[in-house]
Order: structure tokens, then sequence, then C-alpha cells
């Protein structure tokens, strides 16, 4: 196996294979950052049981219901393979925040409100981000960084072609927000129900699955080389210093 190759979300740091250049250190944080399909589902599922559900039958113990046995069965699966909640967790506060936006007006529509709202208020702070030379993509690589362990979460600044290369990934970004608020505000306007939900299953975890294929065609293309020495690889030994 090459050492610059994926490893699955979830494989032990020190087992993972070492990447050799920036786009493949990139790629093995993007990995656990976004959580691939499943964590996507996870995030989204809910959320579209209680707006259904709520479309359906108007009744709030059952929309409640179903969206709250769909979260006990994520949970109890994310449990047994002693993974992380993260994405099950998100998907929770997801939902509670469609029902209470939902519930207050008592239109369905309004479920998708907040998830406009988002995506709206994302892709200007992503669009911000690149222009300020903060890309996006940079900040959640640095979540994921192990040195963000010992307080360092911009190790990946002090290394320029890596800022330029999470600039070229943020805007790809940039670019799947800029599609959900095209498509699925206007069918809020026109209180387009059986729209928005199907929108927004195809605009979640699919639109994810075209952006991040389009991301990793974009970083297999790259091949900007990692020196052994450089920060970037480094295990974290302590506190950095003020900087």
């Amino acid at each position: 196996m090459s050492r610059d190759a994926d490893a699955p979300v979830g494989t032990p740091e020190a087992l993972r294979p070492v990447p050799t250049t920036v786009e493949g250190l990139i790629r093995q944080r993007l990995s656990d950052a976004l959580g691939g399909i499943r964590g996507s589902l996870e995030t989204t599922l809910p959320m579209l049981a209680f707006v259904i559900s709520w479309s359906i039958t108007q009744d709030r113990t059952i929309s409640l219901g179903a969206a709250g046995v769909l979260v006990v069965v994520l949970l109890l699966a994310r449990l047994a393979a002693r993974s992380s909640v993260q994405f099950v967790v998100s998907g929770v506060f997801a939902a509670a925040i469609a029902a209470f936006f939902a519930l207050r007006s008592g239109n369905a529509e309004d479920a998708f409100l907040p998830g406009i709202l988002t995506s709206l208020a994302y892709g200007v702070a992503a669009a911000l981000s690149v222009v300020l030379r903060w890309p996006l993509v940079g900040l959640m690589i640095g979540a994921t960084d192990p040195a963000a362990r010992e307080g360092d979460f911009t190790r990946w600044r002090r290394n320029p072609a890596a800022v330029r290369v999470c600039s070229r990934l943020t805007l790809v970004l940039v670019a799947v927000y800029a599609i959900r608020v095209a498509i699925m505000g206007p069918l809020y306007l026109a209180e387009n129900v059986a729209g928005l939900t199907v929108s927004k299953v195809v605009l979640g975890w699919p639109l994810w699955a075209a952006a991040v294929a389009l991301m990793g065609a974009m970083l297999l293309r790259g091949q900007t080389p990692i020196e052994p020495g450089d920060e970037l690889l480094q295990e974290p030994a302590g506190p950095h210093p003020p900087r």
C-alpha cells in the first residue's frame, strides 16, 4: 500500500500510512472532519423523519417520536461499533431546531428554513475565509490535527502550500452552499414541501459526495511534497509557545 493512501475513518493515528504530500495529508484530515457518507446521513435523517411525519400526520407526538426512534437506532449502532456519536448528536440538534420552527408556525416548510439560512451563513463565511486567507477547510483540518490536542489549531497555516490548497478546496464548499440556497430558497418561498424534502435528500450527502469527489480529484492531481522534517508531520511533544 502507498504511504500516501487514505485509511478508513476512525483508524488510529499511529496505524495510518504517513502522507508524503500536502494533498495526501489534507485528504486524511478531511476524511476525519467530514465523517463520510454515514456521518452525513446521521446528521440529516432524524430531521427528515420529523418533516415527513409532520407533513403526513400533523401530529406532534408521532413526528417527534419518529425522529426520536431513528436517533436511538443510529446511536445504538454507533455505540455497538464503539465509534464516535458526533454526527448522531449533530442530527439531534438539527431535528430539534427544525421541529421548533415547524411546530411554532404549523407549516412543514418552515422546518427547512434553519437549514437554508445556515447554508447561506456558511457560504458567506466560507467565501470570506478564503479572502482573509483563513480558509474554512484549513480550520477543519486544524481541528483534526494531533497538534490540536496541545492547543495548536493553526499549524497548517505555517505551510504556505497548505493554505493555497485549502483555499481552493474551500471554494468547492462555497459552491455547495450556493447550490443549496439557490435551489431550496425558491422552493421555500413557493411553500413546496415535497420539493424541499426531495432537495434536502439530494442536496445532502449526495451533494457532499460529489463535492468530496471533486476535492479528491483536486488533491490527487496535486503533488506538493512534505519534507521528512516538516512540522506538519511532527507529533506534538507538548504545548506550543504563543505565536
